[in-house]
């Protein structure tokens, strides 16, 4: 059965979708869970150990505080309380850090620091995964044991005010509450004022236990401008105000009689160098802690904070609210807080938390005996058994002290040890939905690889063996094979799998699919075993003869894509991967710059005028005679435009710093951003959106031209209404408003362009076979993607898009067309020049990256879809340009349209296939050690999601060549 190569490429894809997502199930662990009770009860904790036989009591020391305040301050960095700073920002909450009777600590967020997972931290203790990055937008109700079911099960009276995604986890759990939305960046004053007016009135009453606070604008703050920005001391000093309110209302509201009040302040995550989160950088994971009580000491002076962990809180509350602890969490007790306690209560304290990491131990490690921390615990409980005996016996002699004071530290090392051995078992993989998804998708390369030399062939279509396949004896008995050891698997297996909780129905289809590619595969391979296959219709600079040569440039190709995809296997090469995509741009820019002088200088002088004619068409195909300085200016324009393209390339490196390692360093954007500079930034923009024009507007019609003109002057009035740049004739001390109607006139003007398009395009396939209307209307809704992304980019990005522009006319013009690359080469470039623009426009393998807050330009309030399609359209928008411009130039090759595009489309699949499939071996490899989690897990979020556009390009490339095949099966 025969396929074009564009309709294969595109089922392999979507294939290889189904296969990437399998793998991703399996990867992303179930949490470590208890498998006793699904809540921990009063009643289950254990008696207090006593040597001897007298039986003890499971007596639980009294609770320490009558009520908490929690005050939440979203991407409030360590560095705003304790740095250097710190007297500026936050004066009040800083002379309290020094004076008063308080802890302070440096509370440290494991990754992914984004606002639900934290949460999810705060209240149960455990690690959230990566997964909860995808899960953040929509958050479900959290049914694990925690902190807030805890406390409302003991009577406990709780109110809330701040981000609505406590109110969508904890439903029902609140006495009051008032929610506000937590996605809408563009606002960062109602979102806090909302939450400060409930103050007055809650504070002057006496119907809560526990009162928490989480204020949003800081977060939002820095996804519009960065921690540096100006808005950043007013709103910390709001926030300090605040701090000073509750703190005197809870002092007046203290009596004797009465337990003390508790009052936490603390940041969810901290912020990027770029004022994002979700990555594992030191800024990102390093949050302030203070918890403030009388019950504590009255310091003297400033002391250097403590480190702990996060979820070292949830048991820290827990115990000081009189609960049990969150039977997940993996956290131990903050000691200084119960260090005013007697030391019974403190041991007592430090035996129910060492009691449910032991039991949490047992259930998440079979050899949990051999761990140190086990053991530790155990010698521990038997030591305070000893010292409980000789304290009910009455003993007061300093022998029992010190006594006393080894045991706690006896339990402060095995609790210790017991909740690093517990974070670094991040969860129970599904190893079966992991080699499942992994075979699969192997498989699905394989096939890929094997049909190479069809698939580039001058018939650009592929033979596989289908309906042989499906009636040969093999495929039924590899049907019967995988059953089986589905089977097996599923009987055998210690834990529940996501592959066996699906129907038979779906499994047999799974099943059935892949016995099905094994058999091709097996086919394919034999058929491929006698060697020496020819490949037509490839490109003058390969050799003419009936064997298949490689050029310096298919080597360069070849080489550049397969050591890229060997990178992949070093964490180093994974954080910096921008370093080497720079590189390989750098390296094809010679490469190409040599075969530009090959050509117009070393076969000059063999090939005469007629090889200038043929290297010079003219855009109809038809041949004429140039005069010499048309010639002169064709051949020196072409040999200037590689050493340009690599200067544009090195220019444009300065804008952004990406990675990790340099990340924190100063660029050119920050310097464009900064106050001091805004004149330049305007003029920068304005020329950039002129030459934006200059360069899509060619190939549109005279309507879409006005449109896109009207577009980029909406897209320079909406910079200038936030604030980013100015017209002539402001003044500096306006108001900065959100844009709204500005974006929205831009909106307009986009989807007029993508309609206009969109008709053009529909009107070539259906109505008339009109080449010459097909292809303009390709570039017209390439021209609608550019306006789009020109309003998303922010105003120093603009020159990176321009760059991006420029440098595609450019190697269009003077270098793919002239030199007659063929769709492979062509393709493979684009590939290279989308990946280094991706890094170009500021992204990196980290989640802090992403800007959110394009997600919102133009909106009033929180709309999930559109917000979600605008950042990943910003995100993505380096390759996802230049694979339209892919798309559109293959499909202006008009005689060799079809073989092009087929070409195109298997060289992008199999591009984006290599690395995806190499990631997931190596994951697979490496899911035992921490640092995946940090590096590792979004980088393949990345992949997955390329694998998807990629299917989305193949997709369009068929429909689009449609009517140019000649039939197939």
């Amino acid at each position: 059965m025969k396929f074009r190569s564009s309709v294969f490429a595109s089922f392999i894809l979507l294939f290889e979708v189904i296969g990437v997502a399998l793998f991703l199930r399996g990867f992303f662990p179930v949490p470590v869970k208890s498998s006793f009770s699904s809540k921990s009860k009063l009643s289950d904790l254990p008696a207090e150990p006593l040597s001897g036989s007298t039986p003890n009591s499971t007596r639980i020391p009294h609770p320490l505080f009558k009520r908490v305040v929690i005050m939440l301050v979203d991407a409030l960095r360590e560095d705003f309380v304790f740095g250097p700073n710190g007297h500026k920002f936050m004066p009040y909450t800083r002379h309290v850090v020094e004076r008063s009777s308080s802890h302070s600590f440096v509370a440290k967020a494991r990754p992914p620091t984004v606002t639900m997972p934290r949460i999810k931290a705060l209240t149960t203790g455990t690690i959230p995964g990566f997964i909860d990055v995808v899960i953040n937008l929509n958050s479900p109700a959290l049914l694990e044991d925690n902190l807030i079911w805890q406390a409302k099960t003991a009577g406990k009276r709780i109110v809330f005010y701040g981000d609505d995604t406590w109110v969508r986890l904890f439903p029902k759990h609140f006495m009051e509450y008032d929610g506000t939305t937590s996605f809408f960046v563009s606002d960062y004053t109602e979102v806090d004022n909302n939450v400060t007016r409930h103050l007055d009135s809650t504070l002057k009453r006496d119907d809560w236990d526990i009162m928490i606070l989480h204020y949003l604008g800081l977060d939002h703050i820095g996804h519009i401008s960065g921690p540096h920005s100006s808005l950043i001391q007013p709103k910390l000093l709001e926030m300090d105000d605040i701090l000073k309110k509750i703190h005197s209302a809870l002092i007046s509201k203290e009596t004797e009689e009465s337990l003390p009040y508790l009052l936490v302040l603390s940041g969810d995550h901290g912020m990027s160098e770029t004022g994002s989160h979700g990555g594992s950088s030191e800024p990102e994971v390093n949050t302030p802690l203070v918890l403030i009580s009388p019950a504590f000491k009255r310091k003297a002076g400033m002391e250097k904070p403590g480190v702990v962990e996060q979820v070292d809180l949830t048991p820290t509350l827990a115990l000081g609210l009189g609960l049990p602890i969150s039977q997940n969490s993996v956290g131990h007790v903050i000691p200084g807080v119960f260090e005013e306690t007697s030391l019974r209560d403190q041991l007592r304290f430090l035996h129910l938390n060492g009691h449910q990491l032991s039991c949490l131990l047992k259930d998440s490690m079979p050899n949990y005996e051999k761990e140190v921390g086990f053991e530790q615990f155990r010698v521990a409980e038997k030591a305070h058994g000893n010292w409980m005996k000789l304290y009910m016996e009455g003993n007061t002699s300093e022998v029992l002290a010190n006594m006393g004071k080894k045991v706690l530290k006896q339990y402060l090392d095995a609790l210790d040890a017991m909740s690093s051995a517990l974070s670094k078992q991040l969860g129970k993989y599904d190893m079966y939905s992991m080699i499942a998804g992994m075979v699969f998708v192997f498989q699905l390369l394989l096939v890929l690889l094997l049909a190479m030399p069809e698939a580039l062939s001058g018939a650009a279509t592929v033979d596989l063996p289908v309906l042989s396949t499906l009636l040969s004896l093999p495929f039924y008995l590899l049907c019967l094979l995988f059953a089986s050891i589905h089977v097996l698997v599923c009987t055998s297996a210690e834990s529940t799998c996501y592959f066996c909780s699906l129907s038979w129905g779906l499994v047999f289809a799974a099943i059935a699919l892949s016995s099905a590619v094994f058999c091709i595969l097996i086919s394919m391979a034999t058929r491929r075993l006698p060697l020496g296959q020819k490949i037509h219709g490839k490109s003058p600079l390969r050799s003419s003869g009936s064997e298949w040569s490689l050029s310096e440039l298919d080597m360069l190709l070849l080489a550049g894509t397969v050591g890229h995809t060997l990178s992949l296997g070093a964490s180093s090469f994974v954080e910096e991967e921008h370093q080497t995509w720079y590189f390989l741009l750098s390296t094809l820019c010679l490469v190409v710059f040599q075969d530009v002088c090959r050509k117009y200088f070393r076969e000059q002088s063999g090939s005469g005028d007629d090889e200038e004619e043929h290297i010079l068409p003219c855009k109809d195909h038809h041949p004429y005679a140039p005069n010499k300085a048309d010639i002169n200016s064709e051949k020196w324009l072409a040999l200037a435009t590689p050493p340009f393209t690599l200067a544009c390339c090195r220019l444009l490196r300065s804008f952004n710093q990406t990675g990790i390692q340099w990340a924190h360093l100063p660029d050119f954007g920050h310097w464009l951003n900064s106050s001091e500079h805004g004149v330049v930034l305007s003029l920068l923009a304005a020329f950039c959106l002129i030459l934006i024009y200059l360069l899509v507007q060619r190939r549109c019609s005279w309507v879409s031209k006005v449109a896109l003109a009207l577009g980029l002057l909406g897209v320079y009035s909406y910079r200038a209404a936030v604030g980013n740049v100015s017209f002539p004739w402001q003044h500096s001390g306006r108001t900065m408003s959100k844009g709204t109607v500005e974006a929205r006139f831009v909106y307009v003007f986009v989807l007029g362009i993508l309609f206009t398009g969109t008709k053009d395009l529909l009107r070539s396939q259906i109505i008339t076979a009109d080449a010459k209307l097909k292809s303009r209307g390709l570039w017209e809704i390439y021209s609608g993607l550019v306006l789009l992304v020109s309003l998303l980019f922010r105003a120093h990005n603009l020159p990176v898009l321009c760059g991006c522009l420029l440098i595609q006319t450019l190697m269009a013009q003077f270098i793919w067309k002239k030199l007659h690359y063929d769709a492979a080469q062509t393709t493979i470039m684009h590939y290279w020049f989308g990946q280094a623009f991706f890094y170009l426009q500021g992204n990196s393998n980290n989640i802090a990256t992403i800007d959110i807050s394009v997600g919102f330009i133009g909106l009033e309030s929180y709309i999930e879809a559109p917000a979600v399609f605008l950042t990943a359209l910003n995100t993505y928008a380096g390759p996802l340009l230049w694979a339209c411009h892919l798309v559109c130039y293959l499909s202006s090759e008009r005689d060799r349209s079809p073989v092009a595009v087929g070409h195109g489309c298997y060289c992008l699949a199999l591009l984006r296939s290599v690395p995806a499939a190499a990631y997931i071996v190596l994951v697979t490899v490496l899911r035992y050690h921490l640092f995946i989690w940090s590096v590792f897990s979004p980088k393949l979020l990345y992949e997955s999601v390329h694998l998807l556009l990629t299917a989305g390009v193949c997709l369009f490339f068929n429909t689009m060549e449609q009517s140019h095949s000649s039939g197939t099966s």
